[in-house]
Order: C-alpha cells, then sequence, then structure tokens
C-alpha cells in the first residue's frame, strides 16, 4: 500500500521502503520513550511489526515513522510514531496516524491501543480517546525504569 497525499508526501507500509538507521537515530536520539534503544533491538522490533513511513514525494526520503505490534486479527498497540522535526507542524503525523488506522480497520481489530505522554491531541484528531476503565488493564515491568515516578532520562 502507498498512498499519495494531496501535498506530494506518500504513505506506505512498504516494509523495504523503512530507513532503519533513520528510524534508530530518531529514536534512540530524541524520542523520549525510546531514548538511548540499541539499533539491534530496534531492527528487531521492526522486523517483527507491521511499519508505516512518510516519504517527500520528490527526494523519496523518509519524514516520519509508525510502528504497530498486531496480530492482524484482533488486537493492535500503536508505537514509535515519530515525525522529523523538520517537517512537523504539516499535518503529517495525524495522516500517518489517520493511515495506520484505515489499515487496520478492514481487518476487523477490535481496538488499537497507544501511550502517549503528550500528543493526545493528535491522536484524538483521529478517534483516539482515553482508556475507559483504566482498572481493568495491568502492566508487567521487566525494565523497572519504566516505573511512573522515574525520571524520563533515566529510561
Amino acid at each position: 500500500m502507498t498512498d499519495t497525499l494531496d501535498d506530494g508526501y506518500e504513505i506506505s507500509h512498504d516494509r523495504a521502503r523503512i530507513d532503519a538507521a533513520r528510524v534508530h537515530r530518531w529514536l534512540s536520539d530524541d524520542a523520549y520513550w525510546a531514548r538511548g534503544r540499541p539499533r539491534e533491538k530496534q531492527d528487531v522490533a521492526i522486523d517483527g511489526s507491521l511499519n508505516f513511513g512518510v516519504y517527500d514525494g520528490t527526494s523519496g526520503e523518509q519524514v516520519a515513522y509508525a510502528r504497530v505490534v498486531t496480530d492482524h486479527a484482533t488486537f493492535a498497540w500503536l508505537c514509535d510514531v515519530y515525525v522529523d522535526p523538520a517537517v512537523r507542524g504539516k499535518g503529517l503525523g495525524t495522516r500517518l496516524v489517520a493511515a495506520v488506522r484505515d489499515h487496520l480497520e478492514p481487518l476487523g481489530i477490535r481496538r488499537i491501543l497507544l501511550a502517549t505522554r503528550d500528543a493526545h491531541g493528535v491522536y484524538a484528531q483521529v478517534g483516539f480517546e482515553p482508556l475507559p476503565g483504566p482498572d481493568q488493564w495491568m502492566v508487567l515491568y521487566f525494565d523497572q525504569s519504566l516505573r511512573p515516578g522515574v525520571p524520563a532520562d533515566s529510561r
């Protein structure tokens, strides 16, 4: 699947187009949730996931990324959504998330979850809402630094 947007950007879920080195640099250097993630760990995550990229239609350069962990039938977790700072403010993040939603909906997936500290407005524009009944959900931390209250810089 490749969709060309009206401003010349393309959104694709073709794994072969993902610039894994760029994605790793973005996430490990700049994303609070993945800072310091080793390249090998990122490559395994990419290989085990459904990946989406946004590309400049002229240069072909990747300018945004999103990853989905899913069984392609009942559940999906949207993660690692990142837009290059040079193209932020153009609505690419919202359009990327909408493309992910639109790709997953026909599969019959019942819910897509995500976690965000600061981008609720982006996700709300495409239908995400706060988790109802958060008391129904649980988490197991193998990495204790991810527990709430631990400073983000130590993650």
